[in-house]
């Protein structure tokens, strides 16, 4: 997952269903080390992945500022000055942790021969240009999935309601008594 995909999805959470947000994140596949030369592999096909890693930092800026006006910094000038002076050097001195994580992700789902496929795919220009939209693209996906969700929530909600009555189920999860 790009850094700006991960962000940005965290700006825009607040948007999304608090049903959906309250569920535990899935837990990997394997919690088994991967093996060091296939984690190797993985992260130098992350970073690949991720493109330049100041241009994918610095398009982060304008989607961070939002995040500041969400938690509550409402002036765009101060909210700038916060992603200036905190936001972003944070995330640059921690942007290796996240390859680390990522890679091991990758190295717990792919194999080597994937990796190197992919690998092999973002060194061409097709996957250079990919790396380089993917801020773009991840704030168009993301966009995308609020205003999807914004449009089936409703409906979404009101078919739960009535699932959890046809089951007798009280609002706290406990079954009604019979």
């Amino acid at each position: 997952m790009r850094l700006s995909t991960l962000l940005v999805s965290f700006c825009l959470g607040a948007g999304l269903p608090g049903a959906v947000l309250a569920q535990p994140a899935p837990k990997p596949a394997s919690s088994a080390t991967p093996d060091p030369a296939l984690l190797k592999v993985a992260r130098e096909t992350v970073a690949q992945m991720q493109g330049d890693r100041t241009a994918t930092l610095s398009a982060m800026a304008a989607p961070m500022v939002g995040m500041m006006q969400q938690i509550g910094i409402k002036e765009p000038d101060k909210a700038q000055v916060l992603v200036q002076e905190v936001v972003m050097p944070t995330l640059i001195a921690h942007y290796d942790e996240l390859l680390d994580i990522q890679a091991r992700g990758f190295a717990t789902i792919l194999g080597k021969d994937d990796l190197q496929a992919i690998s092999t795919f973002y060194a061409t220009p097709t996957g250079k240009r990919l790396a380089a939209a993917q801020p773009q693209l991840a704030q168009i996906q993301l966009a995308g999935l609020q205003q999807w969700m914004q449009s089936v929530g409703p409906e979404m909600q009101g078919k739960i309601v009535k699932a959890v009555q046809a089951h007798g189920w009280a609002t706290g999860g406990q079954a009604k008594p019979r």
